[in-house]
Formats: C-alpha cells, sequence, structure tokens
C-alpha cells in the first residue's frame, strides 16, 4: 500500500463518492419497480433509524482514529499508534454491542412510534422485523470505519476508496437481487423482500470490512510491530482514551443532531397527515418520498457542496491555524458563489422539470413528483448550510455548530405537526409542509453560521451577495426561456423514453440560456476571473473557426 499526497488523496477520495453516488443513484431504478411505495416506506423506516445508532457508533471514532494515528506517524510513536488502533477497535466494539441490543431489544417499541396507532400500510411487525434486520449492521460498519479511519491516519486513500465501492456494489447486489428472488421468484411477502434489502447494509460492509482487513494484515508499510521508545512508554491507555474522546465528541454530538433532525419526519409525518384526513398509502408515500426515492434524486445537487467542502475544508483549516483570515475570507467567499452558481440553476432546473425527471426514475406519478420539485429545491439552503457547518468546524468553532444544529433540532421538533395544521388552514397539501419547514430552518442555521463566521473573521458577504443576485436572476431569465418553449413544445409524454429526450432537450435549451446570460452579465468573470473567462471563450472561438475551415 502507497501513501497518497494530499490532491491525489483528495481526487482518489473525490473519485470513489462519485462512484459510490452514482451506484446508488442507478440502483434506484430497479428497485423501485420491485418493492413500490409502501416498500420504500417500510425500507426509509429502517433505514431512518439506524442511521441514528450507526452515527452514535461511527461518527467520531474513525475520525479521531485517522487523526490521531497520523499524529503519532508523524512523530514516528509507531507502537503507539498500534496502541491507538487497539484502543479504538475495543471502544467501538462496546458501542457495537450496545447499540445492536439497544435497536434489537428495542425495536417494537420504536416502531409502534413510527407507525403505531395507524392501519391501511406497513404493520408495527413489519417495521419492527426490518429494524431488527438491519440493526446486525451496526456490529460490522463501525469496525470497518475504524479499519479505515486507521489507514487514512497513514495517508493511505485508495484501500478506503476501494472498500466504500465494495460496500455499495456488494450491498446494491443484496438489495436487488435479494428482492426480487423474495418477491417475483419465491413469491414471499413485502415486508420479508424489504427485510432482505435492508439486510444488503450488513452484508456490503462485511465484504468491506474483509478487503481492508486483508489490506492491513498483508502490508509491510504500516510498521505494527515496533518496540516503543522511552518517550512512547510514558503515555498510558488513559492518555490516548482521553485523546481519542476528546477528537471524537464534537463529531459524534453534530453527526446525532443532524440524524435526529432526519428522524423527526419518520416518527410526526404518517400520523400527522393520517390525523389531518390523509390515507395511511398518500402518507406513507410522502415518507418514501422524502427519506427514500427523493432524497436519492437529491444526490445529484448535494454532491456539488460535498465536492466543494472537499476542497474548502482543508485549506480553511490551515489558513485559520495560521491566522491569515485573509485567505479564509477569499475561500468562504469563493466557495458561496460557486455553490450559488451551480445550485441555484441546477435545483430550479430540476425543479421545472421534476415530472419528467420522477418519470425516467421511477414512472409517471403526478402526486411524487409535486412533492419532489419542492424536495430538490430544499437542496439549495441545506447546501449553503452544509458549507457553513463545515466551514465553522474548519475553524474550530464547534459550538456555533452545535448550537445551530441543536436550535434546527428544536424547532423542527416543535413546528413540524403544526406546520402541516397551518399549511391544511391556508388550503395548501399538507405534505409540503415539513419540506418548508426544512427550508426555513436552514436558511435560518446558514445565517446564524454566517453571522459567526464575520464575528471571527470580519468577512464581508457583498461579492457573495452581489453574485447571488446575479445567480437568481440569470436563473429566472431561464425559467422564462423554458416556459416560453414549453408553450410550443410540452411534455405530454409519460414514458420513460419521452422524458429523456424532454430532459436533454429543456437540459441543453436551459444549461445555453443560463450560462449565456451568466457570462454577458460578468456573473462567471467574478467567481473564476474575467482573464480565466476571456481563455475559455478565445478556445470555443478557435474551434469554432477550425471547424469551419475544415
Amino acid at each position: 500500500m502507497k501513501k497518497t499526497g494530499f490532491l491525489a488523496g483528495a481526487a482518489i477520495s473525490v473519485i470513489g463518492i462519485v462512484i459510490c453516488k452514482v451506484i446508488g443513484l442507478v440502483y434506484v431504478i430497479p428497485f423501485y419497480a420491485i418493492i413500490g411505495t409502501q416498500g420504500g416506506a417500510l425500507y426509509s423506516y429502517a433505514y431512518s433509524i439506524y442511521n441514528v445508532f450507526l452515527n452514535l457508533a461511527t461518527s467520531g471514532i474513525p475520525v479521531a482514529m485517522s487523526k490521531v494515528v497520523s499524529e503519532y506517524n508523524e512523530m514516528k510513536f509507531y507502537n503507539t499508534k498500534e496502541r491507538v488502533f487497539k484502543i479504538g477497535l475495543k471502544v467501538i466494539s462496546c458501542l457495537c454491542v450496545i447499540s445492536f441490543l439497544v435497536l434489537f431489544i428495542f425495536a417494537p417499541q420504536v416502531a409502534n412510534m413510527i407507525i403505531g396507532g395507524v392501519e391501511g400500510g406497513n404493520t408495527v411487525s413489519d417495521v419492527t422485523m426490518v429494524i431488527r434486520v438491519i440493526s446486525t449492521a451496526v456490529l460490522v460498519v463501525p469496525f470497518l470505519s475504524v479499519s479505515k479511519g486507521y489507514l487514512q491516519g497513514h495517508k493511505i486513500m485508495q484501500v478506503s476508496s476501494i472498500a466504500d465501492i465494495l460496500e455499495q456494489l456488494a450491498r446494491v447486489i443484496v438489495i436487488l437481487a435479494g428482492s426480487f428472488l423474495t418477491l417475483k421468484v419465491f413469491h414471499l411477502s413485502l415486508n420479508t423482500a424489504v427485510g432482505v434489502a435492508v439486510f444488503g447494509a450488513t452484508a456490503g460492509a462485511l465484504v468491506a470490512y474483509f478487503y481492508v482487513f486483508l489490506k492491513i494484515k498483508k502490508s509491510k508499510d504500516l510498521k505494527r510491530h515496533e518496540r516503543p521508545t522511552l518517550a512512547e512508554k510514558k503515555i498510558t491507555n488513559k492518555d490516548l482514551v482521553k485523546k481519542i474522546v476528546f477528537y471524537a465528541m464534537p463529531f459524534v454530538i453534530i453527526s446525532l443532531l443532524q440524524s435526529v433532525y432526519v428522524l423527526v419526519d419518520v416518527f410526526t409525518v404518517v400520523k400527522g397527515l393520517v390525523g389531518l384526513g390523509y390515507t395511511t398509502a398518500i402518507s406513507e408515500n410522502v415518507v418514501s418520498v422524502i427519506q427514500t426515492w427523493g432524497s436519492k434524486l437529491n444526490m445529484i445537487v448535494m454532491s456539488i457542496s460535498t465536492g466543494i467542502i472537499t476542497s474548502l475544508i482543508p485549506t480553511i483549516a490551515s489558513a485559520y491555524a495560521v491566522r491569515n483570515m485573509k485567505e479564509v475570507n477569499g475561500k468562504v467567499t469563493q466557495a458561496l458563489q460557486s455553490l450559488f452558481l451551480v445550485t441555484i440553476p441546477l435545483s430550479v432546473g430540476i425543479s421545472f422539470m421534476s415530472s419528467a425527471v420522477w418519470t425516467v426514475f421511477y414512472g409517471y406519478d403526478e402526486l411524487n413528483s409535486s412533492i419532489f420539485s419542492l424536495l430538490i429545491l430544499s437542496q439549495i439552503p441545506l447546501s449553503v448550510c452544509s458549507v457553513m457547518v463545515n466551514t465553522n468546524q474548519s475553524m474550530n468553532n464547534t459550538k456555533a455548530t452545535i448550537t445551530a444544529l441543536g436550535l434546527s433540532l428544536i424547532f423542527k421538533i416543535i413546528l413540524n405537526v403544526p406546520f402541516m395544521h397551518l399549511f391544511n388552514i391556508l388550503g395548501l397539501e399538507a405534505y409540503f409542509a415539513t419540506i418548508s419547514l426544512n427550508m426555513l430552518i436552514d436558511t435560518t442555521a446558514s445565517i446564524y453560521l454566517l453571522y459567526k463566521v464575520k464575528k471571527e473573521t470580519n468577512i464581508s458577504y457583498t461579492r457573495s451577495l452581489r453574485t447571488l443576485i446575479k445567480v437568481v436572476m440569470c436563473t429566472v431569465i431561464m425559467i422564462l426561456g423554458l416556459s416560453i418553449m414549453h408553450l410550443f413544445i410540452p411534455s405530454y409524454s409519460i414514458s420513460r423514453f419521452g422524458s429523456i429526450l424532454y430532459i436533454i432537450l429543456y437540459g441543453i435549451v436551459g444549461m445555453v440560456i443560463y450560462f449565456f446570460v451568466a457570462y454577458k452579465s460578468n456573473t462567471i468573470a467574478d467567481i473564476v476571473g474575467k482573464d480565466f473567462t476571456d481563455k475559455i471563450i478565445s478556445k470555443f472561438k478557435i474551434v469554432k473557426r477550425f471547424k469551419k475551415n475544415v
């Protein structure tokens, strides 16, 4: 195994993320066709609960492992970093067993909180079963995460990326093959098929863990059997545990807040909508769109903010460490401008074509595509919030991050059901309420986090605000152009092929309109610089002249 430099490591990580995202996006087409909306709701119940317990067990320890191992490795304290690895495995094994037992034993109570008293859809026993099945993954995934953190601490990135791909491939194979065979070949129940599908998380983790385990065992570059130096002997196991906990705790709290925030919809939406007169089928369908099917498509937008975060955080962290506020402010401004430039038109464009996009992946469904049209727009404030959360974390401003996420969770718990009633009173569909509330909360949290960064660095948001206004104007012009086009070339097709043609046509026209207006208004030049923009345009002109001469 070879160590990887920062840029190469970042590139490998990004490539791994992209491949996993593509696999995760493509498999939902046949999976949705197999299990449908009711199965999707059941699937989302299991994964939502599982993510909370998984974050409890894994969110902080692997990050801490990577950081501590890296520190001692740089100091050539090879024996100590191996002790850190062993301690990490012991700590995570305790968390694994506790999390598994709690999840397995109390699955009926959790299921009752989600679906108890609601009839006509999935039952409490169905939800209990899938939660217990997926709880087995909690016994494996944490060990995988710690092992990957250990390798990342040695700057060995490719093994983790390959492990992620193997995990995703194995998971998808079990999901698709298992659910298909269960339902279509053996003609068993829907809840059994979903149970097999959620077991894919365990199967995928096992495959990836054995790969990582073998790589660690066979490697001769990790220096795992060195004798301790005199300085190392002074470092006690108690000191190492304290260090791991110190590094891990902020990440544990933040991940837990984010997971519980998502979980609020699982516990409140179905019961809230049924209480307002919606059928159980529609209510569970809404949950499945928000938690599973729609969130898969949201990855198209969220991958942009993930990419920005990946490149932004190390730069801000290193600049902030030497108190280079000018560079910090410049990078934050550039990150926000880049996010606005791409995320806003992409989200709005997908929302405009929501019916066609939904049809391509899941088949024509007017209700689901209308929910998705708003859900994809919610990614705009969420993307900004994600970037600002990570920016504050890079500046060691954990208190601000926890405050923002903690208050967001409190407001979500308090307002989720009242918002449904408010929408119902206003004559709006109540299932839009929870998405609208998310947008409001994410926007408020973003403003608070932006304020905290300004207070710390005295950053000016004038350029970012100017870019935001320009991007919104360019996006409005794009939508006006597509709306006029829609008068002459409407989409009446409910077929996948017709929807693909519609997306290609409208997507190309929308991109041309947007980037033409953005170029003419100097919106792009404000972000990447006029010289760079002119250089790109000149290359297009050279290609055009060459083709003309040929």
